[in-house]
C-alpha cells in the first residue's frame, strides 16, 4: 500500500521499500489561490474560510454580535445591569424620567448622546431637561421600552440594540430617544441612513431617575 504525504505543494505517494515519490495531486493555479483549495484526484481539501468556524457565515458590517456576559431576551435585545435599582418598577401608563448615553457600537463606537451632561436646570423640581416618556405609549424605540419595564428605580442598564429594535425606517425623528445636540444628531444620522455595509447596532446606557404615577 502506498503511503501518502501532504505538503504545501500537493500530495505525494511512495510505494513500500521505494524512495521514489509520485505526485498525485497539485494545488490550484495561482489565479485561484484566493480560494485556497487543493483539488486532488478523488477528493478535495478545502482550506477556504468557510471551513473555519470563527469565520463561517461572517458578513462583515451586518452581523449580530452576541456577548456572553449579557442576557438576551426573546426579542433579541441584549442587556446587562451596571447598577441594580432598589426602588419600584415602572408600570404601563406611568411616566419615567431617564438619563441616557447612546453609542454607534457597530461603527467605531461613536457617542451621540452623553449621560450626566450639563442640564439647563437642577433635577429637583425641574426635570424638563431629562428625557421622559409614558410607558406603553410607543413613544420610544422597542428596545428602550423593553429595557425600562424591567428596571427598578435608581438602576442603570446597558442594552445592545439590533436594527429591528431600533429607530423605525432608520429615522430618529419618528421615535425617541433623540440626540439633543447637533453633533449627536449628525453622528447617529450618518450611521442610520448610510446605505453601505455599516453595522447599525446601537448601545444605550439608561439610568432610571424618577417614576411619575399616572
Amino acid at each position: 500500500m502506498a503511503t501518502t504525504y501532504f505538503s504545501s505543494l500537493g500530495s505525494f505517494s511512495r510505494l513500500p521499500n521505494s524512495s521514489n515519490f509520485t505526485k498525485t495531486c497539485s494545488p490550484s493555479s495561482p489565479s485561484t489561490l484566493v480560494q485556497r483549495q487543493i483539488v486532488c484526484r478523488d477528493s478535495s481539501i478545502d482550506l477556504s474560510t468557510s471551513s473555519v468556524p470563527a469565520l463561517r457565515g461572517k458578513d462583515y458590517g451586518k452581523t449580530k454580535m452576541k456577548f456572553p456576559d449579557y442576557t438576551e431576551t426573546q426579542s433579541g435585545l441584549q442587556y446587562k445591569d451596571l447598577r441594580v435599582g432598589s426602588g419600584p418598577t415602572p408600570k404601563i401608563g406611568e411616566t419615567v424620567v431617564v438619563d441616557w448615553d447612546g453609542y454607534t457600537i457597530g461603527y467605531y463606537g461613536r457617542i451621540f448622546e452623553a449621560r450626566n451632561k450639563t442640564k439647563g436646570g437642577s433635577f429637583e423640581g425641574d426635570d424638563k431637561d431629562f428625557f421622559k416618556f409614558r410607558v406603553g405609549s410607543q413613544e420610544v424605540i422597542p428596545a428602550f421600552e423593553e429595557a425600562i419595564t424591567g428596571m427598578a428605580l435608581g438602576g442603570i442598564r446597558r442594552i445592545i440594540v439590533p436594527p429591528e429594535l431600533g429607530y423605525p425606517d432608520y429615522d430618529y425623528n419618528k421615535k425617541g430617544p433623540r440626540p439633543t445636540t447637533f453633533s449627536g444628531q449628525r453622528a447617529l444620522s450618518f450611521v442610520l441612513r448610510n446605505q453601505g455595509l455599516i453595522d447599525k447596532t446601537l448601545l444605550f446606557d439608561i439610568e432610571l431617575l424618577k417614576i411619575i404615577p399616572k
